[in-house]
C-alpha cells in the first residue's frame, strides 16, 4: 500500500525546484493572445540560408502522412488531434518536418483547422518545432500564403508565456530556438523581446546540456543528434542575419558543434547508424553523414579521425561511454554511464552497463532499443534491464523506470577502471543499480577486447541472487547450438562468431529488437544465468577456420 507513494517521492525528489514552481504556475495560469493583433514587420534578411539536413518524405498521399512506421490519412476536415492516433504521431504530424512536402495548402488548412491555443498542435513543443519548420521553409524563398505570418506570430506569442520551464532540457531549448528564429524573421520591438529571451535560455542550456567531452547530457545519442542539429541551425540562424548574435555567441555555437560531432561520430557504429543507449531510434534524427554535411556547408570542421587496422579506444569520461576497435574487423560501445541528470531522466533505460557489437561492419549483439513511447507495457518492457544486453538481477530493473517517462531509484556506475595494453583493452566498472534488493548486490562487469575476441566477465556479489546476462543478437544474425555452452553464430557477410559460456548456464530465449519507432523485430538472445554470482562468456570471430581455435 505504500509503495506508489514512495515510488513517486523517489521520483520527484530529485526535480528541481524551479520544475516544481512552475508546475504549479501552469495550472494556475493561461496563455492569452489578441487573435486580431497583426504581426510584426518582416525583416529583410542579409545572408544566405545554408540548407540543412533533409527529412524523409511524409506526406504519401494528398492527405496521407507516414510517421512512425504507420500512415494515416487526414479526413476532408479536421483530424490533426485524432485521439485514436498515438500522441507521438500527432505531434509529428503538426511538427511539419518534410519540409520538400510542405505545400502552402497544408499551411493554410493547418492554420483554418487549429484555433488558437487548442489542442496537441498548440503544445509548446510541436509548436517550437513547427515554428523553426515555417520559418526555414520561408527562408529557403517560398512564399508565405495568406494568414501564415499572422500564424507565426500567434504562435510565438503563445509559446513565449507557456515556456517549459517545469520540463528543461531539450524541450527548453527548443523553446528558445523557436523564439530565437521567430525573433529573427520579423523586426521591431517585439520580435528583440523574443530574440533576447531566446538568447539567455540558450546560453545557460548550452553548458548544462552538453558535457565537457560533447555528449548530450540525456546520454542518448538519438537525442544527442537532434541537439546537433539545433546547434547547426542556431549557427545558421546568426549567418542569415549578421549582426543579431554576437560574435562570441557565435564563437559558442560552433565551438559546441565541435565538440558535439567526434562525440556522435564515436557512438556510430559501421553501418552509418547511432547506438541504441536509452531512448534512441535510427530515422527520427539526421544521420552522422548528414550532419558533418550540414557542418561542413557550415564551415564548422570537425576532423574525422582515422580508424586504422590497430586497436583503439575512446573514453568519454563526463557522458559515461566507452568505443572500443579494431578498425573495421569490430567496434564495441560500452555503457558505464549514470541513465540521465539527476532531474530529467525521462529518456533514461534501465541499461547500466549494457553494451553493443558490430562485427564485420554489422551489428552484432544489440540493445532492444525504443518503438514507441506514451504509457502501456511494451513501453515498460522496452525501457526494462531484460531488453539490454546486461545482467538482470531478481527479475528486477536497475533503475526503477516506470510510468513511460519517470525513473525512481537509479543505477549509480562506479569504480570505472580502464588498461591499454599493445594488443588489447580491458573496461571494468560495476553499479549499485541492485543495492535496493536483499543481500544488496553490486554487479561489476570487465569487457576484455583484442583482436578477433571479446570476453564478457560479470560477477553479482553477494552472489545468493537469481541472475542473468543476456545477449540480444540482431535479427540478421543465424545462431545455433554448438557445444555444450556454446553457439555458432553468422553475420550477414558472412562473417563466423562463437560464443561460449565459459561460466555460467547459456541457453537461447525469445527477444525483440526495435531499431525505429513503430517497428519491433523478433530475434533471440543469449541468456547466460549466472553460477555462484558469476558468468564468463567469450566471443570471437573471424574465418570459419580461424573461429574456435
Amino acid at each position: 500500500m505504500f509503495d506508489t507513494p514512495l515510488r513517486y517521492w523517489r521520483t520527484i525528489r530529485h526535480l528541481k525546484m524551479r520544475q516544481l514552481v512552475w508546475r504549479v504556475r501552469l495550472r494556475l495560469t493561461s496563455a492569452r493572445i489578441d487573435a486580431a493583433q497583426p504581426a510584426p514587420p518582416l525583416r529583410k534578411p542579409a545572408g544566405a540560408w545554408q540548407p540543412g539536413p533533409a527529412r524523409a518524405a511524409s506526406l504519401i498521399g494528398p492527405a496521407t502522412f507516414r510517421f512512425l512506421n504507420q500512415a494515416h490519412a487526414l479526413p476532408p476536415v479536421g483530424g490533426w488531434d485524432d485521439p485514436a492516433l498515438e500522441k507521438l504521431w500527432r505531434y509529428n504530424l503538426h511538427y511539419f518536418d518534410d519540409l520538400a512536402g510542405l505545400r502552402p495548402e497544408l499551411i493554410t488548412r493547418w492554420i483554418a483547422e487549429n484555433p488558437i491555443g487548442q489542442g496537441t498542435g498548440w503544445e509548446p513543443y510541436p509548436l517550437s518545432l513547427r515554428l523553426v519548420n515555417w520559418s526555414k521553409w520561408l527562408a529557403a524563398g517560398n512564399a508565405p500564403p495568406a494568414g501564415m505570418l499572422e500564424a507565426m506570430a500567434h504562435q510565438a506569442r503563445w509559446l513565449e508565456q507557456r515556456l517549459e520551464w517545469h520540463l528543461l532540457g531539450n524541450h527548453l531549448f527548443a523553446n528558445a530556438k523557436a523564439l530565437a528564429f521567430a525573433g529573427t524573421l520579423f523586426d521591431g520591438p517585439e520580435a528583440e523581446r523574443w530574440r533576447a529571451t531566446a538568447q539567455a535560455i540558450i546560453r545557460d542550456e548550452l553548458p548544462e546540456q552538453i558535457l565537457p567531452d560533447g555528449g548530450n547530457f540525456e546520454r542518448s545519442p538519438m537525442y544527442h543528434a537532434i541537439f546537433l542539429e539545433d546547434v547547426l541551425d542556431l549557427a545558421n540562424l546568426a549567418g542569415r542575419a549578421p549582426g543579431l548574435v554576437s560574435a562570441e555567441d557565435l564563437a559558442i555555437y560552433r565551438e559546441v558543434a565541435g565538440r558535439m560531432i567526434p562525440w556522435l561520430r564515436g557512438m556510430t557504429h559501421p553501418d552509418g547508424g547511432i547506438a541504441l543507449f536509452n531512448d534512441a531510434a535510427i530515422g527520427i534524427a539526421p544521420s552522422l553523414a548528414e550532419l558533418e554535411g550540414y557542418a561542413a556547408r557550415l564551415g564548422i570542421l570537425a576532423t574525422a579521425g582515422e580508424e586504422g587496422d590497430t586497436l583503439s579506444a575512446i573514453t568519454w569520461l563526463d557522458s559515461g561511454y566507452v568505443r572500443l576497435g579494431y578498425g573495421r574487423e569490430a567496434v564495441a560501445l560500452l555503457d558505464v554511464a549514470p541513465v540521465g541528470p539527476d532531474y530529467l531522466p525521462g529518456h533514461a533505460h534501465a541499461d547500466t552497463l549494457s553494451f553493443e557489437l558490430s562485427v564485420g561492419g554489422s551489428r552484432f549483439i544489440v540493445n532492444g532499443g525504443t518503438s514507441r513511447y506514451g504509457l502501456g507495457p511494451e513501453r515498460e518492457r522496452e525501457r526494462g534491464t531484460a531488453a539490454h544486453s546486461t545482467v538482470e538481477v531478481g527479475g528486477q530493473n536497475s533503475s526503477e523506470v516506470w510510468a513511460g517517462f519517470r525513473v525512481a531509484r537509479r543505477a549509480m556506475p562506479f569504480d570505472l577502471e580502464m588498461e591499454t595494453r599493445t594488443d588489447a583493452v580491458s573496461v571494468a566498472c560495476s553499479h549499485d543499480g541492485y543495492a535496493r534488493l536483499p543481500g544488496r548486490p553490486i554487479h561489476r562487469r570487465r569487457w576484455d577486447f583484442s583482436h578477433g575476441r571479446l570476453a564478457v566477465i560479470d560477477r553479482v556479489a553477494p552472489g545468493a541472487q537469481d541472475a542473468i546476462a543476456r545477449f540480444i543478437l540482431h535479427p540478421g544474425i543465424a545462431v545455433s547450438p554448438a557445444g555444450e555452452g556454446g553457439f555458432a553464430c553468422r553475420a550477414p557477410d558472412g562473417t563466423m562468431v562463437r560464443i561460449v559460456a565459459r561460466r555460467g548456464v547459456a541457453r537461447l530465449e525469445p527477444a525483440a529488437y526495435a531499431p525505429e519507432f513503430g517497428l519491433s523485430m523478433p530475434t533471440q538472445a543469449i541468456a547466460v544465468h549466472l553460477s555462484e554470482g558469476g558468468s564468463d562468456v567469450e566471443i570471437q570471430w573471424g574465418t570459419s577456420t580461424d573461429v574456435g581455435k
